[in-house]
């Protein structure tokens, strides 16, 4: 995985509350089992009609919104437990998402795969929706190390589990995580 310390950019704003990962990721794109490719389905029938041709009243597919954050509705990932959403959404370029309420599971798969999710109260959301919707240059500052996000609506802090933010630090995965004490492990073994 990338390191993430700090993230400056801008963001994409999706103000619809309840986002499945059904959604996210239809469940007919999960047949693959590798990651790649992922992100050209996220929020596939949101981003496309029926026949293909492309909705050009989705957020994602209006070129004035960019950014590698994603502001979002309250209970974003609910649903089933599919790690392929997170997959899609960091496939698409996804690197921070900001919401009032995160299913944990979803949280936890975000996380797994690189992608900060962000907490924030509902009121501080609503600020950041409409300020984003109408301001696509709105810059944010995403400081993990200090857990601040600083926008042009005020700076507030987040909560993140500290194995998984040292991880995101690091790059780390579980398994480079571990790679990552293996002087400790083996001294450990070896006193045993």
């Amino acid at each position: 995985m990338e390191k993430f310390v700090k993230l400056i950019d801008t963001a994409i704003p999706l103000s619809t509350e309840n986002i499945d990962t059904d959604q996210i990721i239809p469940a007919r794109f999960l047949k693959a089992t590798d990651k790649k490719g992922f992100g050209d389905n996220v929020f596939r029938d949101w981003r496309f009609h029926k026949d293909g041709t492309t909705n050009e009243d989705f957020v994602l597919n209006n070129e004035k919104y960019k950014g590698s954050i994603l502001v979002t509705g309250d209970n974003f990932g609910c649903g089933s437990s599919r790690e392929h959403a997170a997959w899609a959404l960091a496939g698409y370029g996804f690197k921070v998402v900001i919401s009032s309420f995160f299913a944990d599971i979803f949280k936890g798969n975000a996380l797994n795969n690189g992608i900060l999710p962000i907490q924030v109260s509902q009121d501080y959301l609503k600020k950041l929706l409409r300020k984003t919707s109408n301001d696509p240059e709105t810059i944010l500052i995403v400081d993990l190390e200090n857990q601040i996000l600083k926008t042009p609506v005020g700076n507030t802090e987040f909560e993140i589990n500290s194995y998984k933010k040292l991880c995101l630090l690091n790059g780390y995965d579980d398994i480079d995580f571990l790679i990552s004490k293996k002087d400790k492990i083996k001294k450990f073994e070896e006193a045993i």
